[in-house]
Order: structure tokens, then sequence, then C-alpha cells
């Protein structure tokens, strides 16, 4: 049995939760749209085609904002394309994922399905084979009440869209479009303040490098901000992350990437303040994570052109679940920075919902960190103190078997806490003497016996929380066991 302690203190504050830190995306690609939330002919669908049965589990995920349409495909997207008669509408050929885009969800369509859901949307705008007309033109459309061609158009009330991605992963060789730091910051640049003129409301976000692993990280966010810091109020980071061979332990401990990664892109944006004398503090967005096994992707360039082809649907086990859990204990612990989050993507492709054409949907076992959290990591996030044993991994060093970050609001105190060992549970004693008055506390886990554990259409309900025995509280002070390979939740109060 490991031992671990722990202390809470809500002097220890971080920041407060930005409820977009658990957005999530839908692209144009795979199946994400068609026959994910919407396919006209299923037994679910509501008269606009959308499937009411993937809509209830988004609901239930409570995910407050999606990212739309894209992703790689926003940067070959007419976005006109998807106005008008369905049935005028011509079909494309998407060059970022090879397959037939027939345009039948478009803008409208998309504003009516996040309206029924109750999510906020977060639109991109095409930097790759557009630029500044189409993207004014589209903040007119969704924004300005009436008066204009683009906005008279659309008809009926404006969407106000308040959230805009300026291109994505531009200095990804793979973009259509793909450009130079130089020449995106200047595009972007002269993009921001078109839109702005439209509409002085919206916030932007600014494309950082498209990874970590980047040769142009670091380097490429220097020059974008040291051009468009004024001009915009988020700088995006993308990341993803998959267990290599049999290395589960490193896998297990991807989370200290992520939080190397943040950390890096702070300090860059920081360094750009002190040097331009800017006065205010830029954000983060980290609006493309997840985890997902690039390695058993052929690559777009090998795929056969397709409409709606399954692309990318890996399928989720109890041990990926602890991970996405991980990656949210990292999002959560940089709070005061990061503002949006938006894990890549919503349905079918590298997903937390699944969906059969014509059949059932079902969460991966990747849904129940995610819903939990983002019902119950809302308030204050506090840093603990802990101290835990550690291990070496081949890719990330040392690191402790025990990851957790705590969240402070008036309903009480949420902790959530990963415990790394494959196979070891682990004995968490946690100090809450400067949190007087609690008397309750909940325990809720993932975890299973088999690790590689997955949800099925015909078994999706094989990975589900757990609720444990209640932790011990006693005089201030709490004791719970977190099983080997898990996810935890102890909710006080």
């Amino acid at each position: 049995m490991l031992f671990s302690t722990m202390t809470i203190d809500p002097a220890f504050r971080i920041g407060d939760v930005d409820p977009r830190l658990y957005g999530s995306f839908v692209e144009h690609m795979g199946r994400c749209v068609y026959t994910g939330i919407h396919e006209p002919d299923h037994p679910t669908a509501d008269e606009h085609g959308f499937r009411r049965d993937t809509a209830e589990l988004v609901r239930e995920l409570g995910t407050p904002l999606v990212r739309y349409p894209g992703g790689n495909f926003v940067s070959g997207y007419r976005w006109e394309d998807g106005i008008g008669p369905v049935e005028d509408r011509p079909t494309r050929l998407d060059l970022a994922w090879r397959s037939l885009e027939t345009n039948h969800v478009g803008v409208d369509e998309f504003m009516t399905w996040a309206r029924t859901v109750g999510v906020e949307p977060m639109m991109a705008v095409n930097l790759g084979t557009r630029g500044i007309d189409a993207a004014r033109s589209l903040v007119e459309y969704c924004n300005l009440a009436s008066g204009t061609y683009w906005s008279d158009l659309r008809g009926g009330s404006p969407y106000g869209i308040k959230t805009w991605c300026l291109g994505n992963e531009m200095d990804g060789p793979w973009q259509i479009g793909h450009k130079t730091a130089g020449e995106y910051a200047r595009l972007a640049l002269e993009t921001a303040k078109a839109m702005r003129q439209v509409d002085p409301s919206i916030e932007l976000v600014a494309c950082g490098s498209s990874g970590r692993q980047m040769p142009t990280f670091g380097s490429w966010e220097a020059t974008v901000l040291g051009e468009t810091y004024d001009a915009v109020d988020y700088v995006s980071l993308h990341g993803y992350y998959q267990q290599h061979g049999d290395d589960r332990d490193s896998f297990l401990a991807c989370a200290t990437d992520m939080d190397h990664f943040i950390e890096e892109v702070v300090a860059t944006a920081d360094h750009v303040r002190a040097v331009g004398r800017h006065s205010k503090r830029l954000h983060l967005s980290f609006d493309e994570w997840n985890v997902w096994y690039q390695s058993r992707f052929a690559g777009e360039t090998n795929l056969e052109i397709e409409r709606a082809p399954r692309l990318i649907e890996d399928v989720y086990s109890v041990t990926d679940a602890v991970v996405v859990g991980n990656l949210l204990i990292s999002l959560l612990r940089h709070a005061d920075r990061v503002k949006i989050g938006c894990q890549a993507q919503l349905v079918n492709v590298i997903a937390t919902i699944m969906t059969e054409p014509g059949g059932p949907t079902w969460r991966q076992a990747s849904f129940h960190p995610y819903a939990l959290t983002t019902r119950y990591g809302r308030g204050t996030v506090l840093r603990p103190a802990i101290s835990a044993p550690t291990h070496e991994t081949a890719r990330h060093g040392e690191v402790p078997l025990l990851d957790a970050v705590a969240v402070h609001s008036e309903a009480g105190t949420v902790l959530f806490a990963v415990n790394r060992s494959q196979t070891r549970p682990m004995t968490l004693e946690v100090d809450l003497r400067a949190l007087p008055g609690l008397a309750t506390a909940t325990h809720t886990a993932i975890a299973d016996d088999d690790p590689d554990a997955v949800n099925t259409a015909r078994h999706p309900d094989r990975v589900v929380p757990r609720r444990l025995d209640d932790p011990k509280l006693d005089g201030g002070r709490l004791q719970a066991v977190l099983p080997a390979l898990s996810w935890n939740m102890i909710r006080l109060g």
C-alpha cells in the first residue's frame, strides 16, 4: 500500500474556473457531424435532422462550449456553401480529410443544434485559403442584427457569437494554406482588426504552435504575439497523448507534459508582454486536447475519398479515462491562465460519445471523468500541498504517483486525484483543518481490475463510475484509499 499526504487551504488560490475550460469540439471530420450529431433518417431525429439520443448525452456531458467547424477542415472551408436552401448547396471535396462535404450542416444548422443542447459556439475562420473578407463577412452574418447584405441574408435574430479562432494550426505543413509565423501574424492582425470593426465585443484567439513537439514551438508564439498581442485575447495550444508500446507508466504521467507546455506558453506570452510594455495579461485557449493514438492513423494523404468515413474512431479504455481525468487536473491547475479548453472531439472522432448509423449511442470510458469534472469542478481552484511517492518514467523522468487538485465553492470542496501506480492502491490522508465545518465525504472512482476494459455498443456500461466506501472524516482530517490506476473524485460538504 502506497501512502500520500495532502493539505488543502482556501488561502492557496490558483484562480476561478471559467466554465469554458470544459469545452468540446465539433469538426466536419469523419462521422462527427454526419451520423454523429446529425442523421435525418435516424429514429430519434428531430425536425432539423439532429439525433436526440446524441443530444441527450451531450447535455449529460455538460460541456458549455463547442468549437466549430475545425480543425484542419476550416482551412479549406467556404462558409457560404453552408447557408441558404439545403437542396441548393454544393458538395465540395474537403482536402483536409479527403472527404465529400455535402454542406447539409452549416452555420445556421450548427447554431440551431447548439441552442438545442445548450452550448456556446466558438467559431473558427479560414485563414488558410481565405482571409480578411470572408472572416469579417461571417461575423456580419452571425452577429449583426439587420440592415446589411449578410445580416439580412441570415434573417432572424443574430447569433451573437462571442469567441472566434483566427485560423487553425497555421504552422503545420499539413495545413492547407500553411504559413510562416510572420505571414500568419500579419494576416491574423489585419483579420482581427476587420472582425472587430464589425463587432467590437468579440474575443479572438490567435493560433499558437500546433504542438509542443513542433520545431517552430516557442519562436512561433513569440513572433505571432509580437505582432498581434493587443489585437487578440487568447493564444491557442493543441496537445494529444497516447501510450507508446508497453510504456504505460509514461502514458499515465503525460499530464506532466501538458503542465510544461502550458507553463512555457505562459512564459513566452509574458515575455512578449514585458518587451512590448503591454498592460493586459494574455490568457490561453487549450482548444484541442485528448488521448489520440496517432500511431494507428494512416495519415490523411492515404485516405480514400468518401462521404462521412469512419475516421480515427479510437476506443477508450479505463487507462485512457484515467489519463483524460489527469489532463483535466492539469488544466484546472492552470485555471488562472487557461480559460478555454476543448476536448477533441465530441462524437465518434477520438470522442467521448459514440454512435452507430441508424443505431445506438453510448458513452466511452473517457466520458465519465469529463462529465463529473464538468459538473462538480466549478468554483475556485486551490493548490494542495502534496507529499507522495515517486517513480521513474522513460519519457517524463521522475514523477509523483499522486496527482491532484481541489476546487472550492460555497457548495463545498471537491478533490480530483489520480493514482498513477498500475499495481498498488494508495492511502491518502488530507489535512482539512483550514476548511472547518466539513461533515460529509463521498468517494467516486474510475477504476477496473482490467485496465484495458472498454465500453461498446453491446456493453455500453462496462466502465462506469463506482461509488466507493465513504472516506473517514474526523477532526479536520480525511483518509481515503485510491485504487491502483484510478481517477478519483472526493466531494466534501
